[in-house]
């Protein structure tokens, strides 16, 4: 029921997506982080972004063609109205590029929320369990790690278009090894 509740949120533009994401890896998500429906509402979330990415880059390219016929068919026959119709198709194909860009921009900053949060709270388990005194390698960490793994590997054609900004800000060298290993064996597969 929630799954659908934050769907129709999404798509009535009450929530953006990376609300949606940040709500996930919130405390008050915490004890059912591992539970399906969080996860089924973590993947329709990036799904819905990247269809919605998807959609304006097609009806930019779309208006790109319209206008490449509308500059042949006024080449061969000369005709001197049209101007004002390439005008008006060359301001509508300007405002899709910046649709474009921006969507975009949220759309990369939906994958930086998403993989924040993972190191995050990664980090944390790490931590306390280091002054603790207790292994790692609990239930929750095991799941939590196939987790982010499963984000790289479902959405990879995505992610793959940010791989420089992730590793530039999120996935550094003073990361834990734990957590970088992930990213690494990502960027092992598409090499």
């Amino acid at each position: 029921m929630i799954a659908v509740l934050v769907d129709k949120m999404i798509r009535t533009q009450i929530v953006d997506c990376a609300t949606v994401a940040n709500w996930i890896f919130s405390s008050e998500l915490s004890r059912d982080f591992t539970r399906l429906f969080v996860w089924e509402i973590l993947h329709s979330t990036i799904r819905k972004m990247n269809k919605h990415v998807l959609k304006i880059q097609k009806e930019l390219e779309e208006a790109k063609e319209k206008l490449a016929r509308q500059h042949k068919r006024r080449s061969d026959d000369d005709d001197r109205g049209s101007d004002r119709k390439d005008g008006a198709l060359e301001e509508q194909i300007e405002r899709l590029q910046e649709k474009v860009e921006s969507a975009q921009s949220e759309q990369k900053n939906l994958f930086l929320v998403i993989f924040q949060r993972f190191i995050m709270i990664l980090t944390e388990h790490l931590v306390r369990c280091e002054t603790d005194g207790t292994s790692v390698l609990t239930p929750w960490y095991k799941n939590c790690i196939e987790r982010l793994q499963q984000i790289f590997l479902q959405h990879h054609q995505i992610i793959q278009q940010y791989m420089v900004t992730l590793e530039n800000l999120l996935f550094t060298a003073e990361l834990d090894p734990h957590i970088l290993a992930v990213f690494q064996q990502f960027c092992a597969l598409q090499a």
